[in-house]
């Protein structure tokens, strides 16, 4: 049967032919572009998918130069912190120098505070001028700012990072659990002897003992208990003990003290010779870790057997809480390093330092550096930073008497100076000083090793990972596109010539008319 109206094999083949043509373009531009997704229809999860894992790696890439670029800062800012702790260990050789009085003339003294006074301004002047890219490192704006801090409750307090999330200020409550103490020992004052109350009923011969030395001191009988707190403390620098009379009374007794307080302090106080030297002589210790009160009824504690006999005692670290988190005391300062959302290390006065349960509360209202490190911008992939200003006025806090003196107080004209005699307190701000940049620098460090370095590594890895999980969706196999590509050919080309010969059968019709 021959109809020409409806060429059904012609149909067919020509679809045919259209989806093969169809099938070689797609083949043809996954080919040319080695890409199997290149539109939406080709695969709608897939791309997708593949966009998501692309802002991904997209957001990795960047967060590896951010680190990268953290750590140029953390290199330019340990250039100019190096220098200056180079320059605060010269002049503390010079102040050293200058202590030496019986050897060294007055225009030498004078010539070493001129050197120092020059020192002195260069680390001010690497505090202004250190910068990376138009950003001050070491001035103090990267520092955080605090407000509401009592300098009766806090002396000094170094914000080391602070993660404010959402908040336009974060709150540091501070509540003491276990006050700081210095060691202690009691020496009774209430003798039945012969000569009578608040004084040595015989001679005796004591070895003071304190983290700073050991000294021995020989005292005659019918010496006051006033007159042995003064000998004590004519020496108490070499020891690094104090002594003090119970109430301003001699007849109450008397308490050697460590002149610091925390567990690396302590008090040693022994009675050399045999009973006949001083037999009378005993220290008193407390069942609360051998801290006796400042103020107490002795008679009655005697009474009540609360007196425990010692010869040593060592001090204690002050225990509190920061924001419901424990911190690490060594003294009277306070650490808490490795907190989420904050990092801080204070100097409690010791009003505050040696109360249970005294609280005070301040505010962090802002500043810091905050370094991306992650693909999300999110708290959890960032890292807060302080770098506190280095210059003079700011550099070696050290609380001397009730007052904080810093390395500025070392120039010509200051409490400290060379001038002024003060070698001992010089000394302890420049150690401060010193200290104050190691730490800085160590943190710097640390972030840098510990922190930035792993995470260009984990990123890096993340984003191989990444990598080839979006070539597994979205690029071509090429092995498996060329096969298909020859498919596509041999049924493009077989159906243009079925669809010829669809076509020619129709002619066919033309045989039956001319016969």
């Amino acid at each position: 049967m021959s109809r020409i109206n409806s060429n059904i094999s012609s149909q067919i083949a020509r679809s045919n032919l259209s989806k093969a043509n169809a099938d070689l373009g797609v083949r043809l531009q996954r080919l040319s572009t080695g890409l199997r997704i290149n539109k939406g229809s080709d695969d709608p999860a897939g791309l997708i998918t593949s966009n998501r894992i692309g802002a991904e790696i997209s957001g990795l890439q960047q967060a590896i130069k951010n680190s990268e670029r953290a750590s140029s800062v953390i290199a330019t800012a340990e250039g100019s912190l190096s220098e200056v702790s180079n320059l605060l260990i010269s002049i503390k050789g010079l102040v050293v120098e200058a202590a030496n009085t019986g050897a060294l003339s007055d225009e030498e003294r004078q010539a070493n505070q001129l050197q120092i006074d020059s020192a002195i301004e260069s680390i001010t002047r690497i505090s202004n001028s250190a910068s990376f890219g138009g950003l001050k490192l070491l001035n103090g704006s990267l520092d955080y700012i605090v407000s509401g801090l009592r300098s009766s409750a806090v002396s000094k307090a170094q914000i080391n990072g602070a993660n404010f999330g959402s908040q336009q200020n974060l709150q540091v409550a501070i509540r003491t659990i276990a006050s700081a103490q210095t060691g202690r020992l009691f020496v009774r004052g209430d003798y039945a002897g012969a000569l009578g109350n608040g004084v040595f009923q015989s001679s005796a011969t004591l070895e003071i003992a304190g983290p700073r030395g050991v000294q021995t001191l020989t005292v005659l009988s019918g010496r006051s208990l006033s007159e042995v707190v003064q000998s004590v403390n004519s020496f108490k620098e070499t020891t690094g003990i104090s002594a003090s009379l119970v109430n301003g009374n001699a007849n109450s007794g008397m308490v050697f003290s460590s002149i610091g307080y925390g567990s690396t302090e302590f008090v040693s106080v022994k009675r050399m010779g045999g009973p006949s030297n001083g037999g009378f002589f005993r220290t008193y210790g407390m069942p609360n870790g051998g801290q006796v009160p400042s103020s107490f009824n002795v008679p009655a504690m005697i009474t009540a057997g609360d007196l425990i006999e010692a010869n040593r005692d060592a001090g204690r670290d002050v225990f509190a809480v920061v924001n419901g988190v424990l911190g690490f005391g060594r003294g009277t300062k306070l650490s808490l390093p490795d907190a989420t959302q904050l990092s801080i290390d204070l100097t409690l006065n010791t009003d505050l330092a040696t109360r249970n349960n005294a609280t005070t509360t301040f505010y962090v209202t802002g500043g810091g550096a905050l370094y991306q490190l992650g693909g999300d911008i999110n708290s959890s992939q960032q890292v807060f930073l302080s770098l506190p200003s280095t210059a003079a006025s700011a550099l070696g806090g050290t609380l001397i008497g009730n007052q904080l003196q810093f390395l500025s107080s070392v120039r010509s004209g200051g409490s400290n100076d060379l001038n002024s005699r003060n070698f001992v307190n010089a000394s302890a701000i420049l150690s401060s000083a010193i200290d104050d940049i190691a730490v800085v620098r160590g943190r710097l460090g640390a972030l840098e090793k510990n922190t930035l370095e792993t995470n260009s590594k984990s990123l890096q890895t993340a984003i191989e990972n990444l990598s080839a999980s979006q070539s597994i969706i979205r690029d071509a196999d090429f092995a498996t596109e060329t096969a298909a590509l020859s498919r596509a050919q041999i049924l493009s080309n077989a159906g243009t010539s079925v669809l010829q010969l669809a076509n020619q059968q129709s002619q066919n019709v033309l045989q039956l008319l001319r016969g």
